[in-house]
């Protein structure tokens, strides 16, 4: 069963949110590991793993109840552990903004000693493959457990830092019963939808319109991939949409304030977090503290291929390493306010005339795509729906692929491939974007605006509630 732990992406914050309230005792809780194999790099940030997991054991490796399985549909399989929620936090070293970067689950990609596989798969494929090994060597059970659960972590780092191209510096990781504790312990979580959904594979079964939801619900919530416009991309939307309210509300006076709250957020902690042993949790913490004239946004790497498929068949996301890499490595070299001009080559973005055609399901994309690089600087050009033959994946066209005012425009949207067109005039630039795209001007790329200059603005790092969905509620997402 697919599930989505998405609240691995606010353990830091939800912990900086308790630290200054002195609630030293949470920490304390939390089980740590070691020997991940973690940092070792120098990229001009602190990158953090933020992974969820479908497990049937709690933080410490205690079976989970019967009730418990029960209420999760976690099933009867004590065998194999799901990633589906993979986050990079990445937070630059002169402390000026904060990413958390989102990894699609079906991300194909070289996953150590296995070759190529889905990026979700590279945890619990690679420990069940060394926990048999161990068995058959005669290592009892529970060591063979405890030693295959390290190597799949291990290759999981290792996947994504081959993928990204950073170091990864710390690990925290959460369970599916976390999501669902930390949920009800601050009573639930607002989420608003465009349109009911009632989707029997995730258990989505809700109207449209805002509304609250308790744990179980909201796990199925964050669950649904299946008849949503972009698949797993709007699964990441919702995922991004809980992070916010979650955040806000653990944060709030309601909950800080509270303590028989506290408590069950620490105890829900404790029970199903677990993070790298070498990380100086207090430390950190106070690192955070000193933000707050940072920033904080939610993104996705960039997709070539949201529907691409294996030669067996296998439906998976492309990716392109050379474009996540020059992406996430952007996260630390470049200003991330909505209106900051082009950085490629001194590019003037007031001297590049854009059009942009919507070649996806998503009804306005173009217009608001067309608006984001307005207020990067460039000139609008051409908008609406694109009148080629359908594309599968996002693209910037010029009639010279090396055209650096192409390259401008690719790189204010996300890091989209700059493709020649021999159709298109010398000099003309024009975007094309399909149902993969999630840059700036799509409601994952816009989800939380940073910049002040819309209603959803956010605020700042902690101590003030580091994500903030917008003052009228959440916002109203697929």
């Amino acid at each position: 069963m697919r599930v989505i732990a998405a609240v691995v992406s606010v353990v830091v914050l939800v912990c900086t949110g308790f630290a200054w309230r002195g609630v030293d005792g949470l920490v304390s809780n939390i089980e740590t590991i070691g020997n991940l194999g973690l940092g070792g790099g120098s990229d001009g940030a602190v990158d953090i793993l933020l992974v969820g997991v479908d497990s049937r054991i709690d933080a410490h490796g205690n079976p989970l109840s019967d009730d418990e399985r029960a209420m999760l549909h976690a099933g009867d399989d004590e065998v194999g552990t799901n990633t589906d929620t993979i986050v990079l936090l990445r937070i630059p070293n002169d402390g000026r903004s904060a990413t958390a970067l989102s990894l699609p689950r079906d991300s194909y990609v070289d996953i150590p000693g296995m070759g190529e596989g889905k990026i979700n798969s590279a945890y619990g494929v690679s420990k069940e493959k060394r926990r048999e090994t161990l068995l058959n060597q005669g290592i009892s059970p529970g060591d063979a457990e405890q030693e295959s659960t390290e190597f799949g972590r291990q290759t999981l780092i290792k996947s994504v830092a081959d993928l990204t191209g950073i170091s990864v510096d710390h690990y925290a990781e959460v369970s599916l019963l976390g999501f669902v504790l930390l949920t009800d312990a601050v009573g639930g979580i607002d989420v608003c939808l465009n349109e009911a959904v009632e989707e029997p594979m995730s258990g989505a079964d809700f109207p449209a319109g805002n509304q609250r939801l308790g744990g179980p619900e909201a796990l199925s919530f964050v669950r649904q991939r299946h008849g949503l416009v972009r698949g797993d991309l709007d699964r990441i939307v919702r995922q991004q949409v809980y992070m916010a309210q979650l955040v806000q509300q653990v944060l709030s006076a309601q909950t800080l304030s509270n303590p028989g709250k506290l408590r069950e957020l620490s105890d829900a902690v404790g029970r199903t977090v677990v993070l790298d042993e070498d990380w100086d949790i207090l430390a950190f913490l106070q690192q955070l503290k000193d933000l707050s004239g940072g920033q904080v946004q939610f993104e996705t790497i960039p997709v070539a291929d949201l529907n691409g498929e294996t030669g067996d068949g296998e439906s998976v996301v492309r990716v392109d390493p050379k474009s996540v890499q020059k992406y996430v490595a952007s996260l630390v070299e470049e200003d991330h306010s909505n209106d900051a001009p082009a950085a490629h080559s001194g590019i003037d973005p007031a001297t590049v005339t854009v059009d942009v055609y919507n070649a996806s399901r998503v009804g306005g994309l173009a217009n608001t795509v067309a608006q984001a690089l307005s207020g990067k600087g460039f000139q609008q050009g051409e908008v609406g729906n694109y009148p080629g033959t359908s594309v599968s994946s996002s693209r910037v066209l010029a009639s010279d692929s090396s055209d650096p005012n192409a390259a401008a425009v690719a790189e204010a949207l996300g890091g989209l491939t700059v493709m020649a067109d021999n159709s298109i005039p010398e000099g003309a630039i024009s975007v094309v974007l399909a149902s993969d795209y999630s840059g700036p001007g799509s409601a994952a790329g816009s989800m939380f605006d940073l910049s002040g200059n819309s209603t959803s603005a956010a605020t700042p790092v902690p101590p003030a509630p580091p994500i903030d969905a917008g003052q009228n509620g959440p916002k109203c997402v697929n």
